[in-house]
């Protein structure tokens, strides 16, 4: 009798995705010769024009394995699935776009180069058995960086990155100039680098795509070179460290980047680095593994630095992701679902979108790689329960634990190189990583600097706070000058 019900239940559920909404792709030869093995998305969006842009949902992703050109792939129930199953998902109209991602590269996976795709077809949704039809004949394109009279691309060749991913690999940057770079011809620049958070884009400079392409506006008054990095990777931001997912990058960036810099533009040797959230986390990485290749560093509202206060979790201690248990309490993770009546149903937009958002980021920079090819995620999506054997990778990334353990070999040409700035009520809880640095740098009587601001994440940034910091960073390039004209002097 029991057998009978289970057989009932498949049959049942086999109905079911028979007569679900479908949707047949494809791509056509012309994009790409194939065969095409790799991941497969459905984006549909009732807002959007070009939902491949953007993390929207409802979202779909199918798995497939030598799929020619013109052979169709179906998406249907069996798809992973986000928010809810295809055929429960609100009717209406819908602009629809399918991606097949070969991730040749591209943090956004419907901007990444060569992937095929389809101009957005609307639809709409009447019942439950309609079939739509559609074929990818597009190709997301190269974006080629348009150079100014202010503002150049340096692309740095990485040997140590080439021969991780196994095919060329550059560091990109735009590299913005001050005017006097022109007016005096023999003179030398500090180099001010700028590291932007999670999801920017150095294009941004490109005079094709913006009109920010003046000079570089001097640090206070001193005419500096200065260099946008964006930390894009296909994973997401690469935080500029050496990773077991992302590559050895602080290696790449600190000998292969930095010289071929200094070799392309006229550099007077001194760096100065601020960045903000995964920038600030940058900067504090940066710092304190390569400390003798800068004056100086502000990390402003830095990812966590400890991982006592990992937005609100203590990875060491909590068994459970404290965000996840919120989650459950307010009801915002719908009931049914959790209990996985629905197992095709993603518990995260992120097991849809597999790589490039903010928690793979995370996962790709401290965790270790999968025996899939992709990090092992810190987190279980359903459950939230931490895997603590992934937990004991992240440790090394730890910022304040290593300060605490490499001090006495940092302190000298570390000291008086830091700063630390984030707002009293940061959205995701930064301030208190900040703080348990701070109590364990004095500890060592480590001479790094903490300032405390009124504002968020993102209104903590002021014209105060920001003249703040640069005071920090001129500061330190004075007395950097002021010692380098001694040395000269002496000799």
């Amino acid at each position: 009798m029991k057998l009978s019900f289970i057989v009932l239940v498949i049959l049942l559920l086999n109905i079911q995705i028979l007569k679900a909404q479908q949707f047949e792709v494809s791509y056509s030869e012309t994009a790409f010769k194939g065969p095409f093995t790799g991941n497969v998305l459905l984006y549909l969006s009732k807002e959007s024009n070009e939902p491949k842009n953007l993390t929207v949902y409802p979202c779909f992703r199918m798995e497939v394995k030598n799929i020619k050109p013109n052979q169709n792939v179906t998406f249907t129930d069996s798809a992973i699935s986000y928010p809810t199953l295809l055929s429960r998902i609100e009717r209406g109209e819908y602009n629809v776009q399918v991606v097949w991602d070969l991730n040749k590269g591209g943090r956004i996976i419907g901007l990444s180069v060569d992937n095929m795709y389809n101009d957005a077809v609307k639809i709409k949704l009447d019942n439950q058995t309609e079939l739509f039809k559609i074929t990818c004949d597009k190709v997301v394109p190269e974006r080629i960086f348009v150079e100014s009279k202010f503002v150049k691309e340096i692309k740095a060749p990485s040997k140590l990155l080439s021969k991780f991913y196994n095919k060329p690999i550059t560091i990109n940057a735009p590299v913005i100039l001050p005017k006097e770079y022109y007016e005096q011809p023999g003179r030398m620049f500090p180099v001010y680098f700028i590291v932007a958070g999670y999801g920017s884009d150095y294009h941004h400079y490109s005079s094709s795509e913006s009109s920010d392409t003046l000079a570089s506006i001097p640090m206070d008054t001193i005419p500096c070179i200065k260099v946008y990095l964006d930390g894009n990777c296909p994973l997401g931001h690469s935080a500029y460290a050496n990773s077991d997912n992302n590559g050895p990058v602080g290696d790449a960036f600190a000998y292969e980047f930095l010289p071929d810099l200094d070799k392309k533009f006229r550099t007077n040797g001194a760096r100065v680095i601020r960045g903000h959230s995964s920038g600030g986390w940058t900067v504090a990485y940066l710092l304190t593994h390569y400390p003798k290749l800068f004056v100086a560093g502000n990390a402003s509202a830095p990812d966590p630095v400890d991982f006592h206060q990992f937005t609100k979790t203590n990875l060491y201690k909590d068994s459970v992701r404290i965000e996840f248990v919120d989650a459950l309490t307010i009801g915002k993770i719908p009931e049914g679902e959790f209990k996985y009546d629905l197992p095709n149903i993603a518990k995260s937009i992120e097991d849809v979108i597999y790589r490039g958002e903010q928690n793979v980021s995370f996962d790709a920079v401290f965790g270790p790689k999968g025996k899939n090819g992709l990090p092992i995620p810190l987190y279980n999506s359903a459950t939230g329960v931490l895997n603590k054997e992934v937990f004991e990778h992240w440790k090394k990334y730890d910022l304040t634990q290593f300060l605490v353990s490499n001090w006495s070999k940092l302190e000298r040409d570390l000291s008086g190189k830091m700063r630390f700035s984030v707002g009293n009520e940061d959205n995701a809880f930064l301030n208190f990583p900040v703080m348990m640095l701070e109590k364990e740098m004095k500890k060592v009587n480590a001479n790094i600097e903490f300032a405390y601001y009124p504002g968020n994440h993102f209104t903590v940034v002021t014209a105060n706070y920001k003249r703040d910091e640069n005071a920090f960073l001129v500061k330190k390039y004075l007395e950097w000058l002021k010692n380098k004209n001694k040395k000269q002097n002496i000799y």
